[in-house]
């Protein structure tokens, strides 16, 4: 059986052998050789932590990084990027975000194992024979993610456990009491992580545009009517073309994000490689704008809440392809932005678990339009 290589304190203990039905899983004490790291995690420097954290985001190689608890950081700190920045999107308290790392740390090292005790797999050793999903599904870090967050969202007064005691309950494990030496660990790394996603913690009101006058109308939309029907997600409407009267950049951009279509969205990915498999380099709905334009040698700012104050703003019955539209939030302060394509249609984003797909503009609420062009 494999092993985790390098680790430093390694005992071996017998595997307990979990029986029962239910969404039971094995630890990683089961999986990676029954093996439970022992060093001393009780005296973590946080800020070394951020340090050595914000050097792996950055694109080093690991080689000369070091955090404690972590014998491949490479690997394994861009996968607790993922757990974190898959609570985030779906609004986890930040105890659930360190409750989920210090699970994936005891269950696999934070590391996407292919095998496992039985048929246990990924990085919270989920099985596909227990009802958590497919091989292929589990082995996706943030699907696993969002199911482990999901399960414990069903566990009653989970804020008020400990560590453990909230791990242990999603996860029921033969070792419940080993998700404790993973805590300080973990609150070091959400912490770290979570500085590093553009505008998270960013709660302060937007001084985006001030000139741009009242929130902007929602009545008079081009093309409320598009036509199309149902647009199966991810796909593009059959008779759609960019329109050709449409700007050359716009052109561009719309071009560039619908080859985009299909790949899943993640919170606070890059979309540098939306069809790679590293979950960050996916698509939110903010940095599908920004990469459109970058390839249209246009430079948007990274966050929603600063894009709506980009270029002029614009009517809603006036759209042109290529205006980003805004909805959710305010207008002041949007939660959520799509591109205008022309024909009644918008390519967006959407959520966790929603790949990027077209939209009738019919079913926006648009509270702010630009034009960046």
């Amino acid at each position: 059986m494999k092993g985790l290589a390098g680790v430093v304190g390694v005992v071996f203990l017998s595997p307990i052998l979990l029986a029962g039905a239910g969404m039971m899983l094995a630890s990683s004490a089961d999986a990676v050789n029954s093996s439970s790291f022992h060093g001393c995690l009780s005296d973590i420097d946080a800020d070394k932590v951020a340090e050595q954290v914000t050097k792996i985001l950055d694109g080093a190689s690991g080689t000369d990084v070091h955090i404690d608890g972590l014998d491949l950081p490479a690997e394994q700190v861009p996968n607790a990027a993922t757990i974190v920045a898959t609570g985030l999107s779906l609004d986890i308290p930040e105890k659930g975000q360190i409750i989920a790392l210090a699970t994936a740390m005891q269950e696999s090292r934070l590391r996407n194992l292919g095998y496992g005790d039985r048929d246990s797999l990924g990085l919270f050793q989920q099985r596909p024979s227990q009802g958590w999903g497919s091989a292929q599904q589990i082995r996706d870090p943030a699907y696993a993610s969002e199911q482990f967050y999901q399960h414990l969202l069903t566990v009653d007064g989970w804020q008020q456990m400990t560590v453990t005691q909230a791990a242990q309950a999603v996860q029921r494990s033969g070792l419940p009491d080993a998700y404790a030496q993973w805590e300080d660990l973990a609150t070091a790394l959400q912490s770290a992580i979570v500085k590093t996603f553009p505008g998270s913690g960013d709660t302060g009101s937007t001084d985006a545009d001030q000139d741009k006058g009242p929130p902007t109308s929602t009545g008079c939309t081009p093309g409320d009517s598009s036509g199309f029907g149902r647009i199966p997600e991810g796909s593009v409407p059959q008779g759609y073309s960019i329109p050709k009267d449409a700007d050359p950049k716009a052109r561009k951009a719309i071009a560039w994000a619908m080859q985009q279509l299909g790949t899943l969205y993640q919170w606070g990915g890059s979309c540098t490689q939306a069809h790679g498999p590293d979950p960050m380099g996916r698509c939110d709905c903010s940095s599908l704008m920004q990469q459109a334009y970058a390839h249209a040698g246009i430079h948007l700012t990274r966050t929603t809440y600063t894009q709506v104050g980009e270029g002029k703003a614009v009517p809603p019955s006036k759209l042109q392809p290529g205006d980003l539209i805004f909805s959710r939030g305010s207008a002041a302060r949007p939660e959520h932005v799509g591109m205008y394509m022309g024909e009644g249609l918008v390519i967006e984003a959407p959520r966790t678990t929603k790949p990027v797909r077209i939209t009738p503009i019919k079913d926006w609420e648009i509270l702010a339009a630009r034009r960046v062009l």
